[in-house]
């Protein structure tokens, strides 16, 4: 298959990309192939390929005026040139079909909802096209990814029998972060924590979430336990189908466990021939366990990091781990207290998001905090250490 300046083209936003990514990389099997019509169809009636789960149909349905005018005008066996968001060639298509479908159920498939009022359901419409297309596609420009080498070398090096997955934003990295990363070692040889790189601005960049993720693999747990692995978290993982996805994911990865949170926003729970069922009870043949984590609270009675479960002293002594508003903090120029993210972690991010914000930090550092009598070059990284432990001073208080 080889791509030509005649042939019609489709333009496809960043998204899309690392989603066929994963299909061609084999990532998203039993999902092998775009989908034609009668294939999308099957899967809605049954949620299922080839005897396996699988949420929704694995369309590409692009929005614009140009694309729709394009697929109006292509014939089965044409070749079609897909387009990245610079317009470059990414990839050649010979046309099997093309087939008309609803945006608003295909939102719902997705979310379980088409509110616009839910996030993501306004923008992810937005992209949706009106026509699909299916066929055979050859990528000319792929990433090279080296993920799988990266997972099986982890594996062979602590000869590990089992290889457990989290599906982590770390964003930021917090102790109830932490908490679940030990408590899933705990029950297997290697851990494999996806860090998501999602397609929206209100996350700190990848770069820093992987740094502090590294800091505390590093030097808070066993060496060789852990290796991260960059996950780009694209529409298809949104609403209410995230865990079969991560778990399909996971597997394909060669990964036998899956840790999720119990607060995870897609783990939904129902009744159902009187017992208590979620999403994960739906999955046919998908190979993989599921494990659903304790939610961690810091209880002021506790004094400690303790689970929801078991604490006994009730929301009004809980404080909650919520990255939204430690990211708040954060972004706002605040430190956060240690008992929510660690001071070193904290004084990186800021030391990042506000890289000019001292006028005269020598100063600061000498006029306010206890020092050697020697000159000595300071970072905002050690400036900020240094006043959180003037913070966790007590003897004043």
């Amino acid at each position: 298959m080889t791509s030509s300046r005649k042939n019609k083209t489709i333009l496809i936003d960043s998204e899309a990309i690392s989603a066929l990514e994963l299909l061609k990389n084999g990532l998203l099997a039993p999902a092998t192939k775009l989908m034609n019509s009668k294939e999308a169809q099957e899967v809605v009636q049954s949620g299922l390929i080839n005897g396996q789960t699988f949420p929704f149909p694995f369309i590409l349905a692009p929005s614009g005026k140009m694309n729709a005018e394009v697929l109006a005008s292509v014939n089965p066996g044409e070749e079609l040139n897909i387009l990245d968001d610079n317009e470059n060639i990414y990839a050649v298509l010979i046309v099997e079909e093309v087939f008309a479908i609803d945006p608003i159920e295909r939102i719902n498939q997705i979310y379980g909802t088409s509110d616009l009022g839910h996030p993501g359901v306004k923008a992810t419409l937005s992209r949706l096209g009106k026509l699909a297309i299916s066929g055979e596609f050859e990528i000319l420009d792929q990433k090279s990814c080296f993920c799988k080498e990266q997972i099986d070398k982890a594996k062979a090096m602590v000869s590990a029998k089992h290889t457990s997955a989290l599906m982590m934003a770390a964003n930021p990295l917090h102790r109830a972060h932490e908490r679940l990363i030990r408590q899933t070692l705990d029950n297997t040889d290697l851990l494999v924590i996806f860090l998501l790189k999602p397609y929206t601005e209100s996350n700190l960049a990848y770069e820093i979430r992987k740094e502090t993720l590294e800091f505390f693999i590093n030097n808070f747990l066993t060496k060789n336990k852990v290796t991260i692995v960059p996950l780009e978290n694209s529409y298809i993982f949104a609403g209410y189908n995230e865990i079969i996805l991560d778990a399909i994911v996971a597997k394909n990865y060669g990964i036998d466990r899956l840790t999720i949170g119990r607060n995870h926003a897609g783990l939904g729970m129902f009744y159902d021939s009187n017992s208590n069922k979620s999403i994960i009870d739906k999955m046919v043949d998908t190979d993989i366990e599921i494990t659903v984590a304790s939610e961690f609270v810091y209880c002021d009675k506790c004094t400690t990091l303790v689970s929801k479960s078991t604490c006994p002293h009730g929301q009004h002594h809980q404080i909650s781990y919520h990255a939204d508003s430690i990211l708040e903090l954060l972004e706002l120029g605040i430190l956060p207290p240690t008992m929510l993210i660690r001071k070193e972690i904290s004084a990186f991010i800021l030391a990042q998001l506000f890289p000019d914000r001292f006028k005269n930090l020598e100063k600061l550092y000498y006029d306010l905090l206890p020092v050697s009598g020697l000159l000595e070059e300071h970072t905002q990284k050690d400036f900020y250490i240094k006043l959180m432990k003037l913070y966790q001073t007590t003897s004043l208080t």
